[in-house]
């Protein structure tokens, strides 16, 4: 099987998206926006645009290498890993919104070393297409040694109409502490809107009528979702007692990061669920329950039976 790594992309974006994965020190080349009428020194394509509008641009690709490079250049959708990073999918994917989008100059590109080339794109943007965010990016390509290397820049466009960021919190499962101490709290956080959102997360344990609460601290927001994307956190609460039931609240909080780079907190949603395992120390008591009532029945038959 054909493996393939994305060595660099450009860093983050508006919405402070991670940056792909990244070994630019081990790529012969580099890519980055180019210099033009949007401006100098872009790290990535951000455009706000309406339906059926079309943007040209350019991309600028430098061999750093001593020797000839031919790139492929494509362009592709980007979706989020599960380790929440960004990355572009491969040219035999189908691409369905940017990728399918924009339109590059040149589907090749051949360099020498310490040059540079200039590849134009168009972006045209469906007349249909739907608002909110939509992400995605122009790729370079080279097989080497059996496996494909790729650099690429992300674009972010955001297509004018209603933005509707939300969140959806499911799945909660609560995992309890065996003697008491440490338990965990997982769920599925599902991007439901149109817009590309980050999560602020909160958790917490408590026992019957509420009492006996523990919260987590200090849980990391998750990586920016993109529409539609799904992320499965993992919440470590410590200090739990061990009693029945317990129940765990989740609090997400969506964070909405504007072009300008600003930061907002919207409407929370909430969600709950209740432990499902009797912790250990309560398993004991009844083993150790069920346990004496044997013996003392054990008891009472053998007495019977010597009458």
């Amino acid at each position: 099987m054909r493996s393939t790594r994305l060595l660099a992309a450009a860093v983050l974006a508006a919405t402070s998206l991670s940056a792909v994965p990244a070994s630019a020190a081990d790529a012969p080349w580099s890519v980055q926006p180019a210099d033009n009428a949007f401006g100098p020194d872009r790290q990535n394509y951000t455009y706000t645009v309406a339906p059926g509008e079309k943007v040209d641009d350019g991309l600028s690709v430098v061999n750093r290498g001593t020797t000839a490079l031919d790139l492929a250049v494509y362009a592709a959708d980007g979706f989020t890993t599960d380790t929440g990073q960004l990355d572009l999918r491969h040219q035999t994917e189908k691409a369905t919104t940017v990728g399918a989008w924009v339109r590059p100059g040149l589907t090749h590109v051949k360099i020498q070393p310490g040059k540079s080339a200039a590849v134009p794109f168009t972006l045209t943007v469906p007349t249909d297409a739907a608002p909110g965010d939509h992400i995605g990016g122009i790729v370079t390509s080279v097989e080497q040694a059996g496996s494909e290397q790729r650099m690429g820049v992300r674009i972010q466009l955001r297509v004018g109409g209603e933005l509707k960021p939300q969140l959806t919190v499911s799945e909660v499962q609560v995992h309890p502490p065996l003697v008491g101490g440490d338990a965990t709290v997982t769920y599925t956080v599902h991007n439901t809107g149109n817009a590309t959102v980050s999560a602020r997360q909160t958790a917490s344990l408590a026992g019957p009528f509420g009492q006996l609460r523990a919260s987590a601290t200090d849980v990391a927001d998750s990586p920016a979702l993109l529409p539609g994307d799904k992320w499965n956190a993992t919440v470590a609460v410590k200090g739990v007692a061990a009693v029945l039931p317990l129940s765990a609240d989740v609090t997400v909080t969506p964070l909405l990061t504007d072009a300008a780079g600003s930061t907002s907190q919207l409407a929370s949603v909430d969600a709950g669920a209740h432990a499902r395992v009797l912790p250990l120390v309560l398993i004991v008591v009844l083993l150790l329950l069920v346990a004496a009532g044997l013996i003392v029945r054990r008891r009472t038959v053998q007495r019977a039976a010597a009458r």
